[in-house]
């Protein structure tokens, strides 16, 4: 009987590394050398092809695509889910879905073993960076990020830092290709605060022009002391909230949490109890914009009369709220949808990245500052 064929994982496990690290040892990416050499003795021990990563990828295509998200319990991430799942429905092609919890260790795991599978498209939410997708890319595969950029892409030019000037919005119609490096661009950060990123295209919706029209609404309101809650993939929004607010930014008012509900509440509620003084809030996204809804009323604060609320993301439960949300609407399905045409039309011409427009919708939660 013939013997089982060595997979990326038996390498891995082996070697005693992980999965993310064959794959970059494997396709040229960087290790140290006692890695590299470690993880080479394993694969020629187990007779391991390093065409299962990708070299002959096109030949051995399994057809359909892979879609990563960090959190399938997130509202937005399901609706950019059934865009992306719309889309390759009508195209014939089938889904594999990975959930990375917004790890970039699991990440990797999951591009290797797509890559094992010779499945050579993904369209995915970041978690990681370009030791992650340089050596996928590298590999063979073909990859569209959907909502935000690598997470080694700079994202923020830092407090005081002016933004450029140019403006306008990549499209997948008309002439020119725009990349990752357009969309950074489009998001005003100067040439100096930019590393090289990876050549791919991008979905995006425009934070920069969502938090902005959001933070002078408030302001229109009356408030000045405006606070800002993050989490991962946040960059391009916080900033864009630090210039719009303008220099100098109390960096107090600007607060992370990590990607879990508790984590959320915690920042929430911190930041509450830290800033008596502040007046508004802006939630980078749905799971914050929770957090915030929760930790005020456990707090006994009044929305909008204590404290008024924007949340990016509108999702269900927004208009359900006493008061309703005002949110910073941005079309996750479409997102997905259009990343998915991306990624499908990749083989005939080079695709072209997308910017998405946000919009503002008032609702009850803000009010004048009293």
């Amino acid at each position: 009987m013939e013997s089982r064929r060595a997979t990326i994982k038996d390498v891995a496990e082996a070697a005693g590394v992980g999965v993310a690290t064959v794959s970059r040892v494997l396709s040229g990416g960087s290790a140290s050398p006692e890695t590299r050499e470690r993880v080479l003795a394993v694969a020629a021990h187990l007779d391991y092809r390093p065409s299962a990563l990708g070299r002959n990828l096109r030949q051995r295509r399994t057809g359909g695509m892979g879609l990563f998200v960090p959190d399938l319990t997130d509202t937005f991430y399901g609706q950019l889910a059934e865009g992306v799942l719309a889309c390759a429905r009508s195209a014939g092609e089938p889904v594999v879905l990975g959930s990375t919890g917004d790890d970039p260790e699991q990440e990797a795991e999951l591009v290797g073993m797509l890559l094992e599978q010779g499945l050579d498209r993904v369209i995915a939410v970041p978690s990681g960076g370009t030791e992650t997708w340089g050596p996928a890319i590298k590999a063979g595969m073909t990859v569209v990020f959907a909502d935000r950029l690598p997470s080694d892409a700079p994202t923020d030019a830092g407090p005081g830092t002016r933004p450029g000037s140019l403006s306008g919005s990549p499209s997948d119609e008309g002439s020119g290709a725009a990349t990752v490096t357009d969309l950074m661009l489009l998001d005003g950060l100067p040439p100096a605060s930019r590393a090289r990123p990876l050549d791919v295209p991008a979905v995006l919706a425009d934070d920069r022009a969502g938090i902005r029209t959001a933070v002078r609404y408030l302001r229109g309101l009356g408030h000045r002391r405006i606070a800002f809650l993050g989490g991962p993939g946040h960059g391009r929004r916080v900033a864009a909230f630090r210039e719009a607010v303008g220099a100098p930014v109390d960096e107090d008012l600007v607060v992370f949490a990590t990607g879990s509900r508790d984590s959320a509440y915690a920042a929430a509620s911190g930041l509450f109890q830290s800033r008596p003084d502040l007046t508004a809030v802006v939630t980078g996204g749905n799971v914050l914009g929770e957090a915030a809804v929760l930790a005020a009323r456990e707090l006994d604060l009044r929305v909008p009369r204590d404290v008024s609320l924007v949340m990016y993301d509108d999702v269900p439960w927004a208009e359900l709220c006493s008061p309703p949300l005002t949110v910073i609407a941005q079309p996750g399905r479409d997102m997905g949808y259009r990343a998915a045409e991306l990624v499908l039309r990749a083989g005939s011409r080079r695709p072209r990245s997308v910017l998405l427009p946000t919009e503002l919708i008032v609702r009850g939660s803000c009010g004048p500052r009293h």
